[in-house]
């Protein structure tokens, strides 16, 4: 059974959410403080994602998120945002976080988006024909440890970034649109906003960019997607 952490301080939100993720068949963590939650996940290592209110009585969202994805880089994270506050969306998917949920939400799209997000963070997708290695230099991306080297040197992806660059290197030199790379990483049935997308993109230049401001490996086609540059 898959474990979700549910880090919420208002109690009534997170008996709700914790209530209809158990009917949904997952296992549930909880928490009312970022530390909290941070204890929590040092004693269950195991799961698979984690749920994150914004607002908090100790440090925010953000910082858990950042802890967190400093020491895993693997786990699922989803921000719960308010609707107006649009930059709390960003600064989410910046800090590391794969998705975003906009309250008030529906128990209903709250499990489809840890739904898809397990499946994308479940290590599978792999067909024994495809796990090895898939050489660009100065890339090297091994597929069977999903794992993305740069001249050598380890560069941390999450599970999210690490499809999309899986998806590039697929199609090298092919321009993509947003809607491709959308329905690709996230999945068909994602019905979220494909901003998604050009924020991950920015994550990644961060990381695998000479100059992010420069980006030489993902070129973007302006009104149409992203290319990887080779």
């Amino acid at each position: 059974m898959k474990k979700v952490l549910v880090l919420e301080d208002e109690t009534n939100i997170r008996s709700f959410v914790v209530i209809n993720l158990r009917r949904a068949g997952y296992q549930t963590i909880e928490a009312g403080t970022g530390e909290e939650a941070l204890e929590q996940l040092k004693k269950n290592p195991d799961v698979s994602v984690a749920l994150l209110d914004i607002m908090l009585p100790d440090m925010d969202g953000f910082e858990v998120c950042r802890r967190i994805r400093a020491g895993n880089s693997r786990i699922g994270i989803i921000m719960l945002t308010a609707r107006t506050q649009e930059m709390d969306k960003v600064t989410g998917l910046m800090t590391g976080a794969d998705d975003y949920v906009t309250k008030p939400f529906s128990p209903a799209e709250l499990t489809a988006r840890i739904d898809a997000l397990c499946r994308r963070t479940g290590g599978g997708g792999e067909t024994p024909a495809d796990a090895g290695e898939i050489s660009q230099p100065p890339f090297l991306l091994n597929t069977r440890n999903r794992t993305l080297e740069k001249n050598g040197q380890r560069v941390k992806l999450t599970q999210v970034e690490y499809s999309i660059i899986k998806l590039f290197m697929d199609n090298a030199g092919k321009a993509l649109s947003r809607e491709e790379i959308l329905d690709a990483v996230w999945g068909k049935d994602y019905f979220g906003e494909v901003k998604i997308v050009d924020v991950n993109i920015r994550r990644l230049r961060i990381k695998i960019e000479d100059d992010p401001t420069n980006p030489t490996y993902i070129t973007t086609v302006w009104g149409y997607g992203y290319k990887w540059g080779f």
